[in-house]
């Protein structure tokens, strides 16, 4: 597959390292801003936990979005990106209290609050620092989604959000407090959902939800849909670009709003999935003769691709049997079949097995695409190997 990258440009550099295609980023975006610019009343954040890189970020930044973070660290790396404290949202269930400090003393848009001790912490650090903290509350709204139950969150039995039971008490505790505002309501059911039915059992919650606290007298400013959409690991090259459309589409239909409400989304995997890729290089191309225990006669031979990124920098297919699209970059041969490895010492650090991919040896590239999401902001350091560097096209 010669074709998908120049390889005359990556002479020289140390491999492994992530490389990441801003035509493809600044299509999605524009994708995005193209979609939600028909409703007047939607607004995007950036979830930064799907790729903090400072190169992508400052692209993203250019084109309007807010940011959604889930620490302290990701709040300090969006603001040196350059985005405005006052398009920041900031989730999680375990924020420390120096966290708090940090997005009270930036003077953050809001909080997507998860528990009653979380509204009690932030309600008494704000009275102390001299702030008003504006919350919204993040619901568990007991929906499922078809996706890997590790990415599932919107379950009565995830660690994420308040139960709808204790919605409207939560409420009430927060409008009786001095230093905190609310303001909305937050959901998120989970990552990598492709079937729009999923979005619309949020809805039909989120309605149910709305007339209950209605019914109470409790009007509610922003709606918090979280994010979710998903992308197309099979054909990254024939859809690079997520049904935005369709996403936004869903919402319109389906959520029932009341004047003056805002509709907030929180999508990370979408925007940033498939402008990444993980270029690899080929160390060693080996075969093993299989054997048959009963009568250990040869039963035929597995190749392997052993390449020089290890899960350590892709820890995707190992930690949730995820599949990237993998390429041969640097062969036009016949296809053949392989399992591709890496050089870790864990069974599970294996990319994909039994795949085609053109006739295969040593110092080949390879390149595992959509690792836009969830591969650099991913790794790690484990048997001391080196955190990868990062380039974008518009650099090589």
């Amino acid at each position: 597959m010669t074709t998908l990258y120049n390889t005359e440009k990556f002479k020289g550099i140390r491999t492994p390292f992530y490389l990441y295609d801003t035509n493809i980023l600044r299509q999605t975006l524009s994708a995005i801003n193209a979609e939600t610019e028909k409703y007047g009343n939607y607004h995007v954040h950036y979830a930064v936990k799907a790729n903090a890189n400072l190169k992508v970020l400052s692209i993203i930044n250019e084109y309007g979005l807010g940011i959604d973070c889930v620490s302290g660290g990701e709040i300090e790396q969006v603001l040196k990106a350059g985005f405005p404290a006052n398009k920041i949202v900031f989730a999680g269930v375990g924020k420390s209290d120096w966290e708090i400090e940090l997005a009270l003393r930036e003077e953050i848009f809001s909080f997507n609050v998860e528990s009653i001790p979380e509204l009690e912490v932030i309600n008494e650090i704000a009275g102390s620092m001299g702030k008003k903290a504006t919350v919204c509350f993040r619901i568990n709204p007991n929906v499922g989604a078809h996706t890997h139950a590790n990415i599932t969150t919107g379950l009565a039995d995830n660690k994420f959000g308040i139960a709808m039971a204790d919605m409207e008490k939560v409420i009430r505790m927060a409008q009786e407090m001095q230093n905190v505002q609310f303001k909305g309501l937050h959901f998120h059911i989970g990552s990598q959902i492709l079937e729009m039915d999923d979005f619309v059992a949020l809805c039909n919650r989120i309605n149910e939800l709305q007339d209950q606290l209605e019914a109470a007298g409790i009007n509610i400013e922003i709606i918090n849909v979280g994010g979710g959409l998903g992308i197309d690991y099979s054909d990254p090259v024939g859809n690079p670009i997520p049904d935005f459309k369709s996403y936004f589409e869903t919402y319109n239909k389906n959520l029932k709003l009341r004047p003056g409400q805002t509709v907030h989304f929180e999508l990370g995997r979408a925007v940033v999935g498939q402008c990444g890729a993980l270029i690899t290089k080929v160390n060693y191309v080996k075969s093993n003769s299989l054997q048959t225990y009963a009568n250990d006669k040869e039963a035929g031979v597995k190749n392997f691709v052993i390449v020089d990124a290890g899960m350590t920098d892709l820890i995707r297919p190992a930690l949730y049997d995820a599949h990237h699209k993998t390429f041969n970059i640097s062969s036009d041969e016949a296809m053949e079949t392989y399992d591709v490895v890496g050089p870790i010492c864990e069974s599970s650090d294996v990319f994909d097995k039994d795949i085609q991919l053109n006739k295969t040896k040593r110092g080949d590239l390879i390149a595992m695409l959509s690792a836009g999401a969830y591969g650099e902001i991913m790794a790690s350091q484990y048997n001391c190997r080196c955190l990868p560097l990062s380039y974008t096209t518009d650099e090589l």
